[in-house]
C-alpha cells in the first residue's frame, strides 16, 4: 500500500505472536537489566509479582508484527518518530501479541510532493483483547507511480 490508500480511520491489525520467558530474559538480559525483567525471585517480590517483559521489547516485537503484514514494506522510507508511548499492562511469558492499527491524519509532503506522512495509531493487545500498550507513530511512505 501507498500513502494514498491509508485514508483517514483506515483499520487494520496484525497477525499474532506468543513471547517467551526465554526470549523476556535473553532480551532483558542483553538491553533492559532490571530485576523484574530477569531476577524470578525478585520479580515476585515486585508489584508485578513475577517476571514482564520490557516496554521496549513490547513495542519491537509490535513492530516485527506491523512489518510481518507487509502493509507498506513498499512504500516506507522510514519515520519521523512516535508520541504518546504507554505502556499499560505488564507482558507475561507465554502472552499472546497481536496490534491494531487506524490512521488518524496523512497529508502530502509540501517539499517533496512524491511522499506524504501518515499518522496512526497502535494498539498493543494480549491475548486478543487486554490492552497493554499503546503509541502513535509518523510514517513517511511514498506516493503510488514514484519509481524506486
Amino acid at each position: 500500500m501507498f500513502f494514498e490508500d491509508f485514508t483517514i480511520d483506515f483499520e487494520f491489525k496484525t497477525g499474532s505472536r506468543s513471547i517467551s520467558k526465554q526470549e523476556i530474559l535473553d532480551f532483558a538480559n542483553e538491553w533492559d537489566p532490571q530485576s523484574f525483567h530477569i531476577d524470578e525471585v525478585a520479580a515476585l517480590k515486585s508489584p508485578y509479582k513475577g517476571i514482564i517483559a520490557s516496554g521496549w521489547q513490547t513495542l519491537l516485537v509490535a513492530f516485527k508484527l506491523l512489518l510481518d503484514t507487509n502493509i507498506f514494506n513498499d512504500s516506507s522510507i522510514g519515520s519521523p518518530g512516535m508520541k504518546n508511548v504507554r505502556w499499560i499492562l505488564p507482558v507475561r511469558p507465554n502472552d499472546c501479541l497481536q496490534v491494531f492499527g487506524k490512521v488518524v491524519s496523512s497529508k502530502k509532503s509540501k517539499s517533496k510532493p512524491d511522499r506524504g506522512f501518515v499518522n496512526i495509531i497502535y494498539d498493543v493487545k494480549r491475548n486478543k483483547d487486554e490492552l497493554v500498550c499503546s503509541y502513535e507513530a509518523t510514517h513517511i511512505l511514498w506516493c503510488k507511480g514514484k519509481s524506486y
